[in-house]
């Protein structure tokens, strides 16, 4: 199993997860939010085409997070996973009609699921932000576990539950708390983003990265980093000190370029 970041930020997130045979591995999208010809771009530099992903699981409804998730659906029979709300708000932006059945490339989850993907396993969970029914995941091939969670803006126990023995994670860095007041944004967006249903800033991040610290732990990716309002020497600096260990063992998810290949076995 192993996974690879495709880019993180408010310009657009994916993440692609891998596990299975060398020949013919299943291969899972968390999020994509680019264009059908930016994410053709950057699956080709991980050697992998646009037809070759098997499902796609959608965490909510914000355009940097679904990006062309219909399209690829529609156009290569990719398998859509996502919450009943989350399915709701995108159906209403995409203008289709509530009467029409739902398309066969449609997979509703909720949270406390476990959906069976070829090699994967998906479990989704719930988180407080500010969408209509927002899932993290939680995904393994049976031995080897990948957190992700980026887009809320604290953590409960039960995300930290959701989490708990993971072999990898990626973790939302959104801000530092002192960039974000001090900076440019009006008041009412720096209360929307520090608040309980917007974006993790680092010292909660780092919190719940020392409480979920174990000796198994192999890869951390910080992700999901404000350009505005974080760096990502500050994000690193604050997973690495809870960790105990140097900034070298904390991975930044790049806007532009993500994460290269990560393997968990």
């Amino acid at each position: 199993m192993r996974f690879s970041n495709l880019g993180s930020g408010s310009s657009g997130n994916s993440t692609l997860v891998e596990a299975g045979p060398a020949g013919r591995p299943t291969r899972l999208l968390v999020d994509c939010g680019f264009s059908m010809r930016e994410l053709g771009r950057r699956l080709a530099l991980r050697g992998v085409e646009l037809g070759q992903i098997d499902a796609v699981f959608v965490t909510h409804e914000h355009g940097d997070h679904v990006g062309c998730a219909l399209t690829l659906a529609r156009r290569h029979g990719v398998r859509l996973c996502m919450s009943a709300g989350t399915w709701a708000a995108l159906r209403r932006k995409a203008g289709l009609d509530e009467s029409d059945a739902e398309p066969a490339f449609l997979q509703v989850l909720s949270c406390g699921d476990r959906l069976d993907l070829g090699a994967l396993q998906l479990q989704p969970f719930g988180v407080p932000h500010d969408a209509r029914e927002p899932l993290q995941l939680r995904v393994h091939d049976g031995q080897h576990h990948l957190g992700l969670l980026t887009d809320l803006g604290e953590v409960t126990d039960a995300v930290a539950q959701a989490l708990g023995g993971c072999d990898a994670l990626l973790l939302e860095t959104n801000h530092d708390r002192d960039m974000l007041a001090a900076g440019p944004y009006p008041w009412v967006l720096k209360r929307r983003i520090s608040g309980r249903f917007g974006h993790l800033e680092n010292s909660l991040s780092a919190a719940l990265l020392q409480r979920l610290h174990h000796a198994g732990l192999r890869h951390v990716v910080a992700a999901h980093l404000s350009r505005q309002n974080n760096t990502p020497e500050l994000a690193a600096q604050a997973l690495a000190a809870a960790l105990g260990t140097g900034v070298q063992d904390v991975l930044v998810a790049d806007p532009v370029h993500g994460c290269g290949w990560l393997d968990l076995h």
